[in-house]
């Protein structure tokens, strides 16, 4: 627990300055999520800073957006529940780009979404300890909610 209470205020000062070039986004009127873009290099170290500088200990949802030829983008979310402050972390990896690091070793919470959207989205989380399939065989082709992603593609029953 934080021993100084985190308001939202006070959470986009401290991540201006730790974090310049941090885009923040404000909440919509009685909100209480930030959303916050990060480089691709600053995604461990900001998700360290708001887990233990804003108290964030709550990981809710690790998933990934296709843009397309602008590339894919991870976006996380950690919750401070005592003080009702959440961030939704996100980094875009960029046209060709599909690793990123992992959050495994901050939230244990993230093991099995990260396999998620390796599995869907290819992303390869480096550092992750068990990087392979969870919801598809391990024979599957292809990431299925990749947008270059054919959906006329023939496989196997699933069993």
């Amino acid at each position: 627990m934080s021993a100084v209470p985190v308001s939202l205020d006070a959470a986009k000062t401290l991540i201006g300055e730790r974090f310049a070039g941090a885009q923040v986004k404000d909440p919509p009127a009685g909100g209480r999520v930030l959303t916050v873009t990060v480089a691709p290099d600053q995604w461990v170290p900001f998700a360290h800073f708001v887990r233990d500088a804003l108290d964030c200990r709550f990981f809710s949802f690790l998933s990934a957006v296709d843009w397309k030829a602008d590339g894919l983008e991870v976006v996380a979310r950690v919750d401070n529940l005592d003080e009702r402050v959440s961030v939704t972390m996100r980094t875009r990896l960029g046209a060709g780009v599909s690793t990123c690091a992992s959050l495994v070793p901050l939230y244990a919470g993230a093991d099995w979404m990260e396999r998620e959207c390796y599995d869907m989205f290819g992303i390869r989380f480096e550092g992750h300890p068990d990087l392979r399939r969870i919801l598809l065989d391990d024979n599957w082709e292809g990431y299925p909610l990749l947008k270059s992603y054919a959906v006329d593609t023939p496989h196997p029953p699933y069993r």
